[in-house]
């Protein structure tokens, strides 16, 4: 694995522990990810040209490449942690 501020940041792989965002759909489900996605790839882009630029572009189109590789699972075998239909 890569790390970088973009593909793989430090901050969200601890040594010898899962990538944040793998255990996040592991408490959380696919479809909060999926929602997660969308909208840090919106708060990426909406931020760019204040911020941090072709950087943020960058992560941006992660979480769109991550949102759409998500789409492509199958949701039934990501049962979240939490039931927040209950």
């Amino acid at each position: 694995m890569i790390i970088n501020n973009v593909e793989h940041p430090k901050h969200y792989n601890r040594e010898g522990a899962m990538e944040c965002i793998d255990e996040m759909m592991l408490i959380f489900g696919v479809e909060a990810v999926k929602n997660f996605c969308l909208c840090n790839a919106w708060k990426y882009r909406y931020r760019a040209a204040d911020k941090n630029g072709e950087e943020d572009l960058k992560k941006s189109d992660w979480y769109l490449n991550k949102y759409k590789e998500l789409s492509n699972t199958i949701t039934t075998s990501h049962k979240s942690f939490f039931n927040f239909d209950e």
